[in-house]
């Protein structure tokens, strides 16, 4: 069982048929937000893909996707995906979307080996979104500005959650910072990534940690990427490596940092023969999605994740994920939530 956290005085501060209603809530009113800010129109995604075509996301490499024969085709085996980042850049070629428009969906997926505890589930939702871009609009400049765009839908979901229920106090600050993952080594030399963190997070409250994936000073990178679909290796106007990485968020009432999106602008052909050559992962040149990408039959592209139920968890203050989302949990984690004033659905 992974390591729950067990704030002190916890409570709930809305009953069950309020949570609920303040889920709708927050996902008609976040997507809608996210739609406008980025020009992006919903699709409809897959829940598994044909193993073999390099489509699914594989994480950092190491976690094992949950597969299934079908039967009607040959016992060809399908997987369930870890994420669509991948997927949803084939979709852009297919729709012919121009530069400057995009798409996003609802994703569902099964992270069999996940570590569970308060914001890791085995049940994971995301909006999956992903646009458009031109050669030029490959910068950190770029990227930070749809990051600022983000952040802002997500302070207006903040305000419209705190107006509809007033025993929620907003704690979210006005602005995001960003700090790459290099200065944050050297800024708390001696700490672990999630430690790094949590001290930048208690600090500022809200901020973007650019370039994840890539090896630092230390030798060892912030925390892993796959080689194939961000873009961890370019260096940039601003002289590090990376266009990519993750919006944090100090949560008070965990009293941790909160990872609430993972983003970044996508590989293009030659980030990503470099990256594969990075990672030792050079065969995968021959699969169906790199194939494409290397040909040029996919456009240049930015997107990420912004998990739904940590959203929602976070702007209505909840203790655990489990408080938002139905999913399983070892039994010793429901008693101990339970008694915490925190029940799992």
């Amino acid at each position: 069982m992974g390591k729950l956290i067990k704030p002190q005085g916890y409570k709930a501060l809305l009953d069950t048929r309020q949570t609920e209603q303040g889920i709708k809530l927050i996902k008609d009113f976040f997507q809608q937000n996210l739609s406008t800010e980025l020009r992006l129109r919903r699709v409809t995604a897959p829940l598994f893909v044909l193993q073999g075509l390099g489509i699914n996301d594989d994480l950092n490499g190491v976690e094992r996707a949950v597969t299934f024969p079908i039967h009607d085709m040959g016992d060809a085996r399908a997987e369930v995906v870890h994420s669509l980042a991948k997927w949803k850049r084939l979709s852009l070629a297919e729709y012919g979307i121009e530069p400057g428009y995009g798409i996003y969906t609802d994703m569902n997926a099964i992270r069999a080996d996940e570590e569970l505890d308060n914001l890791h589930s085995l049940y994971v939702d995301q909006w999956d979104w992903e646009a458009v871009i031109t050669g030029g609009q490959r910068t950190v400049a770029y990227l930070k500005g749809v990051v600022e765009r983000i952040y802002a839908a997500i302070r207006r979901t903040e305000y419209l959650a705190c107006e509809t229920y007033p025993q929620l106090r907003p704690f979210l600050p006005e602005r995001i910072t960003f700090v790459h993952s290099e200065e944050l080594l050297q800024m708390y030399p001696g700490m672990t990534p999630r430690e790094r963190e949590d001290a930048i997070c208690r600090e500022l409250g809200a901020v973007f940690v650019i370039g994840i994936g890539g090896q630092l000073a230390d030798g060892k990178p912030h925390d892993g990427r796959a080689p194939d679909y961000d873009d961890w290796s370019t260096v940039a106007e601003d002289g590090r490596a990376g266009l990519n990485g993750d919006i944090l968020i100090w949560y008070p009432v965990l009293e941790r940092s909160f990872e609430l999106s993972s983003m970044g602008i996508r590989v293009d052909r030659e980030a990503l023969l470099r990256q594969l050559a990075i990672a030792g992962k050079e065969e995968r040149k021959e699969l169906y999605f790199h194939r494409k990408l290397l040909a040029g039959e996919l456009p240049l592209s930015i997107g990420g994740g912004i998990g739904q139920s940590r959203l929602c968890m976070v702007m209505l203050h909840k203790g655990h994920i489990g408080e938002i989302q139905a999913s399983i949990w070892p039994e010793a984690m429901r008693r101990e939530c339970a008694a915490m004033g925190m029940p799992l659905i």
